[in-house]
């Protein structure tokens, strides 16, 4: 699959230097943690609350991110001021998105027009099968517990900004979050990128997973359960990757990083 631009297009025009340099670490950071306060991105990137600000309010005037009130901890209101959070816009998103989508969805319409559908699917397979070569190394040197962790960091090195925790759902298991796609325009009318994936997914890490949301399809993060490796006889787990991404990509989940 190909890979995700570093920078912002609309931070790589006009302006240059540091300045630039820095609001794209700033938008970035935003687009991997965010929500995220502006102190916490001034900690993490260790500039002073004036420098945070200034590139906040860049970035909000460009449309890239937007400012809404935290939700409280235990759902109890504090009194005061609420706390602000900064989260990514759709057009910041589109920002990070790979420069040759139109060409590439034209290139897949191509192929299912002359091909049929099925060469669609086995062309997502074979794209897929590069990112599985070359993670299963990786995943197979260190114990089942630890491998979404491992996949979350060598999706992030290639671009999909991934991050994985514990499950919030009843049962457990595992939660893998990729918060950008290079290819999310492309999926939305082939889903079968995202099929292929999580069936990649599921073989590297042993175990079944779902997929209960796509940035394809609107959500704001790619989230994926994974079942826990003594959980795998029966139930929804067995559900098709096909199936589970037509289910879960009508709704909203609450995702938890780490």
């Amino acid at each position: 699959m190909p890979e995700a631009s570093s920078v912002p297009r609309a931070l790589a025009g006009s302006e240059r230097g540091a300045e630039t340099g820095t609001r794209a670490r700033v938008a970035r950071l935003i687009l991997e943690k965010g929500p995220i306060t502006a102190s916490s991105l001034g900690e993490r990137l260790g500039l002073t609350p004036a420098a945070i600000r200034r590139h906040l309010d860049n970035l909000t005037g460009e449309g890239m991110v937007e400012s809404r009130d935290a939700r409280p901890h235990g759902g109890q209101r504090r009194r005061g001021r609420p706390a602000k959070v900064f989260a990514i816009t759709e057009a910041g998103r589109d920002a990070f998105v790979h420069a040759y989508d139109d060409l590439a969805t034209s290139a897949l319409r191509f192929l299912s027009e002359t091909a049929g559908a099925g060469a669609v699917g086995e062309f997502a397979r074979s794209q897929v099968a590069d990112l599985e070569r070359r993670y299963r190394p990786l995943l197979d040197a260190v114990p089942p517990e630890q491998r979404v962790r491992l996949l979350a960091e060598a999706l992030s090195n290639d671009g999909y900004a991934a991050t994985a925790g514990r499950a919030p759902a009843p049962g457990g298991g595992d939660q893998l979050c990729q918060h950008h796609c290079p290819v999310a325009h492309v999926a939305a009318e082939f889903p079968q990128l995202c099929e292929a994936e999580v069936e990649a997914f599921s073989r590297l890490l042993g175990t079944p997973v779902r997929r209960l949301a796509t940035i394809a399809h609107g959500d704001g993060v790619c989230t994926t359960h994974v079942t826990p490796r003594g959980d795998v006889a029966g139930g929804d787990s067995q559900t098709p990757a096909s199936e589970a991404i037509r289910q879960g990509a009508g709704g909203s989940v609450h995702h938890k990083d780490t």
